[in-house]
C-alpha cells in the first residue's frame, strides 16, 4: 500500500528534492497535494509531471494562470489562503512542511492539527511558536520528524537513548563562505558573495542566513524544541566538510555523530521511510578514505554576531526568538536589496531584541499571537530602516 505526501513548499530547493525521492518510489508513494508560493509556471510543471491530486499557490493573484495551465489535466487547483489550507486538509499519511520563513508556519500548523505526520523543514514554526507547536502536536497526536539534516542526524545519533543522559548536543555548520574573511571584509560583502554558499543550495534567504550563522542560531532554537533540551546543552562547531551534521555528547564522554555526504535527500529520505530505509539513485556513499580528514573549528560569535544573539533570545525564552526571527526577515530582504550592509543584518536584529524585550515577554500561546508579533516586530523593523 503506498502512502500519500502533501508538499507545502514543493518547488523550493527541499520541495524539489522530495519529489525527485517520490519519483525514485512510485511503489511506495504517491502524490497528494502540492502547495507552492507564487511560481504558477513551475508548481504547475512539477504537478504535470508527477501527478498531483491537488495544487495550490498562497499569492492569490496567481490563480487564474494556474488554472490555464492545469487546463485539461483534470488536476483541480486553487490559489489565496483558503486554497492553501484546503490542500492541507487532503488526505496525507505525510506532509513535508517545507515552506520557507513565517509564512510556514499557519499551513503547517493547520497539517498538525489534523494529526499528521509532519516532515518539519520550517524551523521558523519552532522558532516563533515552538511551545504552541509541542504543546498542539501531543494533543492532537501529530508527530514531528526532523528534516534539518543536523536536527534529523542528531534524532539518528540519539536512537533509544534518553535525552536525560545526554551531556550536550552539537550541530555542525559549514562557516558559509566568510568562514576565512576579516571582519572588515565581511562588512563589504555584496549580496551574492553572502548567497554564495560552499555547500549548500538553499535559495537566497537561508543561503544568506547561513553566511550570518543566524541559521544555526535558529537550529539551536528548534533543537531546543524537538528534543526538550536546555540551552546550556546546547552547542555549534564549524565543520566545512559537511559530513558530520551532528553530535550527541553523552554524559560518560562517549560520542555518537550523524554523517552523511551533504544532500538533503538524505535526511527526507530518513522521514519519509517513517524507519525503513530508502535507497537513493545518484546518492553519495561517505568514503573516508576519499575525503581524507575532517576539521572542526570554534564558531566566532565576534565576526558573526546573528549566533550571539540567537543563542541570547534561546537563553531568555518567551517571546524573544519571535521578535528576533521577524526582525532577520526583514534585515535580510533590506540587505538583498541593497539598503543596509551585511552587519545591518545582526544591528537591526538586536535592536529589535532590545527594543520588544519590555514588550513581549510571554511566549505565544497559539498560532495567531505569534503571528501579530510577528507582524509588529515587521513594521517596526521597517520604519527602523527608513529612519
Amino acid at each position: 500500500m503506498s502512502l500519500t505526501v502533501s508538499i507545502l513548499g514543493a518547488t523550493g530547493s527541499i520541495g524539489r528534492s522530495t519529489t525527485d525521492l517520490l519519483a525514485q518510489h512510485p511503489e511506495r508513494f504517491r502524490v497528494g497535494a502540492l502547495v507552492g508560493g507564487r511560481d504558477a509556471e513551475a508548481i504547475a510543471k512539477l504537478a504535470r509531471e508527477i501527478g498531483a491530486d491537488f495544487v495550490a499557490l498562497a499569492d492569490a493573484a496567481q490563480g487564474p494562470l494556474l488554472k490555464d495551465l492545469l487546463s485539461g489535466t483534470g488536476i483541480p487547483n486553487g490559489a489565496g489562503e483558503t486554497a492553501v489550507l484546503e490542500a492541507v486538509a487532503r488526505d496525507a499519511d505525510i506532509v513535508m512542511a517545507a515552506v520557507s520563513g513565517a509564512a510556514g508556519l499557519r499551513p503547517t500548523h493547520a497539517a498538525l492539527r489534523l494529526g499528521r505526520t509532519v516532515a518539519l523543514a520550517n524551523k521558523e514554526s519552532l522558532v516563533c511558536a515552538g511551545d504552541a507547536f509541542m504543546r498542539d502536536a501531543k494533543r492532537y497526536g501529530a508527530s514531528l520528524l526532523p528534516v534539518d539534516s543536523e536536527h534529523n542526524a542528531l534524532a539518528q545519533a540519539l536512537g533509544d537513548g534518553k535525552v536525560a543522559d545526554v551531556a550536550s548536543m552539537t550541530i555542525t555548520a559549514s562557516g558559509g563562505p566568510f568562514r576565512t574573511w576579516s571582519a572588515e571584509r565581511i562588512a563589504a560583502a555584496s549580496p551574492e558573495q553572502a548567497a554564495a554558499h560552499p555547500t549548500w543550495s538553499m535559495g537566497m534567504k537561508i543561503n544568506i542566513d547561513s553566511a550570518s550563522l543566524m541559521n544555526k542560531g535558529l537550529e539551536l532554537i528548534e533543537a531546543h524544541h524537538l528534543f526538550g533540551i536546555e540551552a546550556d546543552r546546547l552547542d555549534v562547531i564549524v565543520h566545512p566538510q559537511s559530513i558530520v551534521h551532528g553530535l550527541i555528547n553523552w554524559r560518560d564522554g562517549a560520542v555518537t555523530a550523524g554523517l552523511a555526504m551533504p544532500d538533503m535527500r538524505v535526511p527526507i529520505a530518513h522521514c519519509l521511510g517513517l524507519g525503513e530505509r530508502l535507497t537513493i539513485a545518484r546518492g553519495r556513499p561517505v568514503n573516508l578514505a576519499a575525503v581524507g580528514s575532517l576539521t572542526f573549528e570554534a564558531a566566532d560569535e565576534a565576526r558573526f554576531p546573528c549566533l550571539r544573539i540567537a543563542r541570547a533570545a534561546l537563553r531568555d525564552g518567551g517571546a524573544a526568538p519571535t521578535v528576533m526571527n521577524a526582525a532577520n526577515e526583514i534585515a535580510v530582504a533590506a540587505f538583498i536589496r541593497g539598503a543596509i550592509g551585511f552587519y545591518g543584518i545582526s544591528d537591526l536584529v538586536e535592536r529589535a531584541c532590545t527594543h520588544f524585550a519590555g514588550i513581549h515577554g510571554q511566549a505565544p500561546a497559539d498560532v495567531d499571537e505569534a503571528l501579530a508579533i510577528d507582524a509588529e516586530v515587521r513594521a517596526w523593523s521597517t520604519q527602523a530602516l527608513a529612519a
